[in-house]
């Protein structure tokens, strides 16, 4: 990549600075001239989209010195003009260009709506990979979304060239489906069970990718604890679980992805048998007789089983549970001594 491109690939070049910092303006472009190091010039030239491009003089012979833009030229004299020009560069950026968090136009769209939506902005913690970003939730520094730019051919091996992406969590059961459209990919350097990559190249639209972002937000956001009764009389709630560790159940409370169902078993057991997670939620889903109506649905997952006496009502009555009549939340003290266990 070109100096001039790698320096100024996230900024962009602020017009109504350059005269101020000694640019000229030559038709549609501004110029601006250097001496360094006694013996060169340093001819600069912004156009009128902001493109910047240099070249170096050697003042001595009144001829262009390219020798700085071979890489393979690393001996001290070459590497110290790269360096005094690239300083010269850097200097007109932090003076006439306003920086900008990512190199695309729709990284830094989203990045925009990520901060409008949830106040949060891109932390750059790697100086190994200075522009990849991620946001995290500041109430308990869970990530949710992670930008930034690789070349192509980690994605697809015919192509290259740099692009910018996004990693966010969506649903494992989603990821397969949305992998077999245009715009997704295996998460890169991440767990592709659980993440995704989007690239930002417009395929997909911003308002597509805040979907999804919204979507892996709510992993973060801190999950309720409920505690739903089952009545065997209804459901085959003792062998649910049997043949699967994810099954669908009826949901009448206003349950989000990441919240942790307590199933709680009837009379003749009155106990709770069963600990899962949400993993999607509001399902349209229809069903009625005469006892029972469900209009929505939820996918939850089991994540532990406990004994039938183990968390029976008159221990949940000793934790502030006075009835279990329908979905409730789980009491604070009682949350934490189920979980301790």
């Amino acid at each position: 990549m070109k100096i001039e491109n790698e320096i100024f690939k996230r900024s962009y070049v602020n017009f109504d600075k350059l005269i101020n910092y000694g640019f000229i303006k030559v038709d549609n472009f501004y110029k601006y001239s250097k001496i360094f190091m006694e013996s060169f010039r340093a001819d600069i030239i912004i156009d009128e989209k902001g493109n910047v491009s240099g070249k170096i003089i050697d003042l001595s012979g009144d001829y262009e010195y390219t020798n700085f833009r071979v890489e393979s030229q690393n001996g001290a004299f070459v590497t110290s003009i790269r360096e005094a020009y690239k300083e010269i560069l850097i200097d007109i950026e932090n003076n006439c260009f306003d920086k900008q968090y990512f190199i695309t136009d729709q990284a830094n769209r989203i990045a925009k709506m990520i901060k409008d939506t949830y106040y949060d902005e891109p932390e750059f913690p790697w100086e190994s990979t200075p522009g990849a970003g991620i946001f995290r939730n500041p109430n308990n520094q869970k990530w949710y979304g992670l930008i930034m730019n690789i070349d192509k051919s980690k994605l697809d091996k015919i192509t290259n060239g740099e692009v910018e992406i996004i990693n966010l969590k969506l649903d494992s059961n989603d990821i397969p489906g949305l992998l077999r459209k245009k715009g997704f990919y295996p998460a890169y350097h991440m767990n592709k069970k659980h993440w995704l990559t989007i690239i930002l190249d417009d395929t997909l639209s911003d308002f597509e990718i805040m979907d999804y972002v919204t979507i892996s937000h709510r992993y973060t956001e801190k999950a309720n604890e409920w505690i739903i009764p089952a009545n065997p009389k209804f459901y085959d709630v003792i062998n649910c679980f049997n043949n699967t560790d994810t099954i669908t159940w009826k949901q009448s409370s206003d349950i989000k992805v990441g919240d942790f169902i307590y199933l709680y078993v009837g009379a003749p057991y009155s106990s709770i048998f069963y600990k899962c997670e949400a993993i999607k939620v509001n399902i349209p889903y229809q069903y009625k007789d005469k006892n029972l109506v469900i209009n929505r649905a939820m996918e939850i997952k089991l994540i532990k089983k406990y004994e039938p006496d183990e968390y029976a009502f008159s221990k949940l009555n000793d934790y502030g549970v006075k009835a279990i009549r329908g979905p409730r939340s789980m009491p604070e003290k009682l949350s934490k001594e189920i979980n301790r266990n």
